[in-house]
C-alpha cells in the first residue's frame, strides 16, 4: 500500500526569507529556527515527499505564494532545534490571500484559521486542493508544462 502524503503550511516573514529566497539556489533550503512546542511537533510529524504550502506571513501580506516539497525529515540540529529539508516545486500562478481563503473556506475547518499565530501547520487535503484552485494552481516545477493542464 501506498503512503499517502501530508500537506502542510510554512509560514515566513517575507522580510526575513521570501519565495525569492527559496527559489533561487536550486529551491533548497533548511527550514528551521521554529521555536514553538507545537508548530515543531508538526514538522516531526513531516515525510519525504509532503508538500507545503509557501505562506508570506506579516501585516501587508498574508497569502499563499508557492509550494514546497519535504526533501529530508525532521533532523536534530547542533545547539538544539530541528529543521526539515525542502525545495520549490512551483510559485502559485495567483497568490491566494488569507482575506480570500477565509471567504472561501468559510465554515470548513482550516487550522491557518484557528490558530493563526503557528508558523508550521497541517492542511486537509480538501482544503490544499480548493486553495490551489482558487491560485490555478502551481507551476514551474521543472515538468515541461505550464499550463492550467
Amino acid at each position: 500500500m501506498v503512503k499517502e502524503n501530508n500537506y502542510w503550511l510554512l509560514k515566513t516573514e517575507p522580510g526575513e526569507w521570501s519565495w525569492e529566497d527559496q527559489a533561487a539556489n536550486g529551491g533548497m533550503s533548511k527550514w528551521d529556527g521554529v521555536k514553538n512546542k507545537q508548530a515543531q511537533k508538526y514538522m516531526k510529524s513531516m515525510s519525504v515527499g509532503d508538500l507545503c504550502f509557501f505562506y508570506h506571513s506579516g501585516t501587508k501580506f498574508r497569502r499563499v505564494v508557492g509550494v514546497v516539497e519535504v526533501v529530508r525529515g525532521w533532523y536534530e540540529e547542533e545547539g538544539g532545534g530541528g529543521a526539515v529539508d525542502v525545495k520549490a516545486v512551483g510559485v502559485m500562478k495567483t497568490a491566494v490571500g488569507l482575506a480570500e481563503m477565509k471567504k472561501e473556506l468559510k465554515g470548513v475547518e482550516f487550522s491557518l484559521f484557528r490558530q493563526p499565530r503557528l508558523s508550521v501547520l497541517p492542511v486537509e487535503k480538501e482544503v490544499w486542493e480548493k486553495v490551489c484552485e482558487m491560485g490555478g494552481g502551481y507551476g514551474g516545477d521543472g515538468g515541461g508544462d505550464e499550463s492550467d493542464g
